[in-house]
């Protein structure tokens, strides 16, 4: 077992799981995320890979302008669209086997359906749904706490750990460090257990959070049903930075726009494997065309036919 016990979570608190990235498994990955809804892998990208990917989101951090509303402090500033902005992270981070399989395991959607006399089995796979770069400055208040599953209108009855099965959540999230983060900086707090609640309960006593405290590089996986949300920045001289990631079933509307976020001149640089995590793919079997045709075609120099999935 590589799982090691998180010595970040405070006494009494529920443990969840710590696995190093140079010997986890997506098993232990997935089953730490049913039993808990979150868990780390440290040292998943190196201290210079991160230092590279601060350095290609840093312009459009100092660009940034306060948020004129109440769910983002006014200390904190924000990057989207990081495959085109952050070629680096999405490469390393978002394109990371173990991501994209535990997304896989977590995420895909199969079904079956009747053309006339012949069954045919479909599988959706997961598609980026959002991508963020959080720096929060000394004095940022603290965010309530939310699932990120709101936006997909999900409505979940309570259950067990025992009676989860893949399907019930609708995307993956997974936070880089790309500063030291701790509890006094804002850390991301996070309620273990809640995604087996009921949709309808609300978070409840915070002394049951925990705090998501990394070294750069380390990452906290959570499924957007958990209740979270970043803690206040209490110091006076650290910025927390952080980048925020989420994967969601291939089948429903993203969060973020990544057709409008990333220039079509820059997604056609990508990898086949990002452009298709981006949303150039059809969620088989018939969402997402263009013109009848999957839509790696216009982003690519391939012949794509018209013709059954």
């Amino acid at each position: 077992m590589h799982a090691t016990v998180d010595d970040t979570v405070p006494t009494g608190k529920v443990m969840i799981g710590s696995f190093d990235a140079t010997s986890a498994t997506a098993d232990e990955l997935v089953k730490s995320l049913i039993e808990n809804g979150g868990c780390f892998i440290r040292n998943l990208v190196d201290r210079e890979a991160v230092a590279a990917m601060l350095k290609q989101v840093q312009p459009y951090l100092d660009a940034d302008v306060p948020w004129e509303g109440e769910f983002f402090p006014k200390e904190t500033r924000r990057v989207n669209g990081l495959p085109a902005k952050a070629p680096l992270y999405t490469e390393k981070v978002l394109a990371h086997p173990l991501y994209v399989e535990v997304s896989k395991r977590l995420l895909t959607t199969t079904s079956t359906s009747w053309v006339g006399d012949k069954k045919e089995t479909y599988e959706s796979l997961p598609q980026l749904n959002s991508t963020s770069v959080f720096a929060i400055g000394p004095g940022a208040r603290a965010q309530g706490l939310h699932r990120d599953d709101i936006l997909h209108h999900t409505n979940l009855p309570k259950i067990t750990a025992e009676q989860y099965t893949p399907g019930r959540d609708t995307a993956l999230g997974i936070f880089m460090a790309a500063s030291k983060i701790t509890t006094a900086n804002g850390a991301t707090r996070f309620i273990p257990g809640s995604h087996l609640d009921d949709s309808t309960h609300g978070p409840g006593d915070e002394k049951k959070v925990v705090f998501a405290e990394m070294e750069p590089g380390d990452v906290f996986l959570m499924l957007a049903s958990c209740y979270h949300g970043g803690s206040a920045n209490t110091t006076t001289d650290q910025t927390r930075t952080l980048f925020g990631s989420f994967m969601c079933r291939g089948y429903l509307r993203q969060e973020e726009n990544q057709f409008l976020a990333n220039p079509i001149e820059e997604v056609r640089k990508m990898p086949e494997n990002i452009q298709r995590m981006i949303g150039y793919s059809v969620s088989k079997p018939y969402c997402g065309w263009v013109d009848l045709k999957d839509p790696i075609s216009f982003v690519r120099d391939v012949e794509v036919k018209y013709g059954d999935p």
